[in-house]
């Protein structure tokens, strides 16, 4: 047999237990939240017609798109988000009924350059409210990214937002037409934090084609801070009533305001430099950042998309939106200490020595399961020496030993390796004797 190289593509991963164990617990406190706010689970295919995710992206995400054609001949590429997939699902079944909210944890593929932090296929949490138009939506999702935060045990969070509608007052104000020549210039401005305010301006004045006035004029209005109502009220005087950066400035005071019913405050910051990158979004845009890990990057954002439905139903549909991202997520937890990379799901073993014990042995087991005590039952039949070295090195705290002497007691003798304490339990005491010790 010829010997074949165990290798992955570059940009993809596998994940190992040391780092699946807490991914796992995280999806689960995620999970969780969203269910507490109502949403509903969702899946998507991997695999959508070409023609459903072209167009939505702009053209830099249209280029990361993984496209090639099927065995029927079919023109078909790998998801590239969460979002456009909600869109068509809410398009295709009537019988959804809105408003709806969704939330889905599921891989995407973008064929991007690998770099660090950056992959090929990654997995995105999504959770979107489709069907109302209202400003209580948008602070209902803002609301959840600082709950979602506080489920994982982040005290420390920042949530800026914008509103897409003040960047497209800020354009028409410095004479930027609307479309392609908008969205370049807020694609610039989206990147201002990885490339630094000289570049940006030189990509503003040189790729943008703007002035030096109007590049003066979008610093300015970028590097506006303070209180959130009082920053809207300056900001407001700056557009002509009725137009959409008015609207826009209408938007983020009534998403302040619903936010501050809830007792959100100092969570959230308002940030006019905000553009988020794709296409579609058309309102409310928001990232959200851990306070105690300055400069490591968004961990969430999102916002709203009123057009993007309409592309499949023909008709517009509002929606909004808040897309997590695990990995970058799941690094800074465990930078926190929030978490613990380990493979590790169970903190007892169960000892197995031969035929004559093996049932005894599977009834010990069977009686902490029950309880809600995971354990590990020894998979096959060896010496005490190996099982105990196994479970130090699965990090395993207790030995449940379940011996031919222990059998015949009807007991089993319980190990402590980290105290190096070992005491004789009857086994119908066994369970309430480890449910004192076992944490989670």
């Amino acid at each position: 047999m010829s010997k074949v190289e165990p290798r992955v593509l570059k940009g993809f991963r596998d994940h190992l237990p040391a780092k699946m164990v807490p991914r796992q617990q995280m999806l689960g406190a995620i999970e969780r939240t969203f269910s507490r706010f109502g949403f509903l689970p969702l899946m998507t295919p991997a695999l959508e017609y070409l023609e459903v995710l072209t167009g939505k992206y702009g053209e830099e995400g249209d280029s990361l798109l993984y496209r090639f054609k099927d065995h029927g001949d079919r023109d078909v590429g790998l998801r590239y988000d969460l979002t456009v997939p909600l869109a068509r699902v809410v398009a295709m079944y009537p019988e959804i009924t809105l408003p709806f909210r969704r939330w889905q944890i599921a891989p995407v593929w973008r064929a991007e350059n690998p770099a660090r932090g950056r992959f090929r296929e990654f997995v995105q949490c999504d959770g979107d409210i489709v069907g109302s138009p209202d400003m209580n939506a948008d602070a209902e999702v803002v609301q959840l990214a600082c709950e979602l935060l506080r489920a994982l045990g982040v005290e420390r969070f920042a949530v800026r937002i914008n509103n897409r509608k003040v960047l497209s007052g800020l354009m028409r104000r410095i004479g930027v037409a609307e479309g392609a020549a908008e969205a370049g210039v807020l694609r610039t401005i989206d990147n201002l934090p990885k490339i630094g305010e000289d570049e940006a301006a030189r990509l503003l004045r040189e790729e943008n084609g703007l002035g030096a006035e109007p590049v003066r004029q979008v610093f300015d209005f970028l590097a506006i801070r303070g209180e959130p109502l009082e920053v809207l009220g300056r900001a407001g005087s700056l557009f002509e009533d009725g137009s959409i950066g008015q609207k826009g400035v209408s938007e983020l005071k009534e998403v302040f305001e619903i936010s501050a019913a809830v007792g959100l405050g100092g969570e959230l910051e308002l940030d006019f430099s905000i553009a988020r990158g794709l296409n579609y979004y058309t309102g409310t845009i928001y990232e959200a950042f851990l306070g105690s890990l300055p400069g490591y990057g968004a961990v969430m954002g999102g916002g709203r998309y009123d057009g993007l439905i309409g592309v499949f139903k023909g008709q517009e549909i509002p929606g909004v939106g808040i897309s997590l991202g695990i990995d970058r997520l799941l690094e800074g937890l465990v930078e926190l200490k929030l978490l613990e990379e380990r493979a590790r799901v169970a903190r007892v073993l169960v000892t197995v020595f031969g035929p004559a014990t093996a049932a005894y042995s599977a009834r010990a087991a069977q009686a902490l399961r029950a309880g809600g005590i995971a354990c590990e039952l020894f998979p096959a039949y060896a010496k005490v020496g190996k099982q105990f070295r196994h479970a130090e090195r699965a990090g395993q705290r207790w030995v449940v030993v379940c011996g031919a002497d222990e059998q015949a007691k009807g007991a089993v003798a319980v190990k402590d390796l980290e105290t190096g304490k070992q005491e004789e339990v009857a086994l119908d005491a066994l369970l309430a004797y480890l449910a004192e010790r076992v944490g989670p």
